[in-house]
């Protein structure tokens, strides 16, 4: 028996409308980390964060933010 994959796109996000998605990349990745701090990481809206990002950002760049977010360089609004 094969096991079924699921696969799904990020759903249409108004505040950016245009085919150049960085600006949606950065901010899903932006908007669950600071979810994650507040409510942890399995409060659902930040789930939601996680897949956006993990669908929209080339994976070099989750890398560099991981990596800026342990050495404490990850800017983040106060």
């Amino acid at each position: 028996m094969s096991e079924q994959i699921k696969i799904e796109t990020t759903p249409f996000d108004a505040r950016f409308p245009n085919v150049n998605q960085t600006k949606r990349c950065w901010q899903n990745y932006y908007d669950y980390t600071k979810c994650v701090a507040a409510k942890g990481e399995e409060y659902a809206p930040c789930k939601q964060f996680f897949k956006a990002y993990n669908a929209l950002c080339p994976n070099e760049w989750i890398e560099r933010w991981d990596d800026q977010k342990e050495n404490g360089t990850f800017p983040m609004a106060e």
